[in-house]
């Protein structure tokens, strides 16, 4: 017996958060994983991260500037949770005990829509 597909009424509304990434060491898709996770654990806690539905839809790496390697990704996460899920990137400073910078520059309904910020 197959499984039925929601309509799509009974689905959960996403939204896209384009967040520039600006970083002293280079990191991959799957370390931008653990630093958005990690990030909203800390300051969300885990009930309320739960909530979120988190996932990277795309990661996007524009080369090194300066000194700094220069990186834009868009991020998952259920509507109405926005500002909790903005609030806790913007928080992180550390990774690997390199200086990291996350800025959400965008946030729409759609990666379509999401991908003009980049």
């Amino acid at each position: 017996m197959a499984l039925k597909v929601l309509p799509p009424t009974l689905r959960k509304n996403n939204r896209y958060l384009t967040v520039e990434i600006k970083s002293m060491s280079p990191i991959v898709k799957d370390d931008l994983v653990s630093i958005v996770w990690d990030a909203c654990v800390r300051f969300q806690g885990e009930l309320n991260t739960s909530n979120f539905n988190l996932w990277v839809m795309r990661f996007y790496e524009l080369g090194k500037l300066d000194e700094y390697y220069n990186y834009k990704a868009i991020i998952r996460c259920q509507r109405g949770y926005e500002d909790e899920v903005r609030s806790s990137l913007a928080l992180v400073n550390k990774f690997k005990s390199e200086r990291i910078s996350l800025t959400t520059i965008g946030l729409s309904g759609t990666i379509k829509a999401s991908q003009k910020y980049i």
